[in-house]
């Protein structure tokens, strides 16, 4: 994947995991926001992982 791929599906990631994680809260379910930490966690290393490769390539 290139630098702006990894990005995009980090945002998205990010966004999801935000929205489970708001989910999770208004219905009170713990298991369903921990899923939405996970999600976001993931979402920001992909965006770190695209920086990492944009940094890379302008060496």
């Amino acid at each position: 994947m290139g630098e702006m791929s990894d990005k995009i599906k980090g945002h998205a990631n990010e966004l999801a995991g935000k929205a489970k994680r708001a989910v999770g809260d208004a219905l009170d379910r713990p298991d369903i926001r921990a899923e939405g930490d996970a999600q976001e966690a993931k979402g920001d290393l992909q965006k770190a992982k695209g920086e990492v490769k944009g940094a890379i390539n302008r060496f």
